[in-house]
């Protein structure tokens, strides 16, 4: 009996050393080496400084921008998830009440990423269609030509992976960077 609880730490030990260190280290330098970009966050920089990541949706909520999926976690990976809300809970009218905000802003049902929350709450896109809709929003508030909203739109459509799954797609931080980018330009 002595033997073989020898036997069970030793290959207990074993284990987590490969398991628990040299694997976990051996993937993180691939990835360092390989994918640094991706490994680190595919964290956005600009002027050395970051901005956001192409993997997180942030809130954007000025009508100058594009906004992105409602997140019931307020884009905090840390809490991320749905609110698991049952239509009998009473916090259900906080979901409620900010769905009837959305809906004030003339999103129609078509664009449920708008208006519905995702499974994460952390969703970097939106559809092309729900960008299209805001788009004569940005180009009104932002006083630009709305073939020009749409140039940058189709510039940032993402099509299907690997051609057919999921749907056309557009990173919202990506858009509105490029947003910024044009109007700090014609400031200049």
């Amino acid at each position: 009996m002595k033997a073989n609880i020898i036997v069970s730490l030793k290959v207990l030990l074993a284990f987590t050393v490969l398991l628990g260190i040299i694997y976990p280290l051996a993937i993180t330098g691939f990835a360092q080496l390989f994918f640094p970009y991706e490994a680190n966050g595919s964290i956005i920089k600009i002027n050395n400084k970051p901005t956001g990541s192409e993997l997180l949706g942030q809130n954007f909520q000025s009508d100058s921008l594009f906004w992105g999926r409602p997140s019931f976690s307020n884009y905090n990976p840390l809490k991320s998830g749905a609110s698991n809300f049952s239509v009998n809970s009473n916090s259900i009218a906080i979901l409620q009440k900010k769905q009837a905000d959305r809906l004030k802003m003339k999103i129609n049902n078509k664009s449920n990423d708008l208006l519905y929350y995702s499974a994460s709450g952390l969703d970097p896109h939106i559809s092309y269609h729900s960008a299209m809709i805001q788009a004569d929003r940005i180009a009104k508030v932002r006083n630009m030509d709305i073939k020009e909203v749409y140039k940058i739109i189709n510039k940032h459509n993402e099509k299907k992976q690997f051609l057919f799954l999921g749907e056309e797609r557009i990173n919202v931080l990506l858009l509105n960077l490029d947003l910024i980018k044009i109007e700090n330009e014609k400031s200049k």
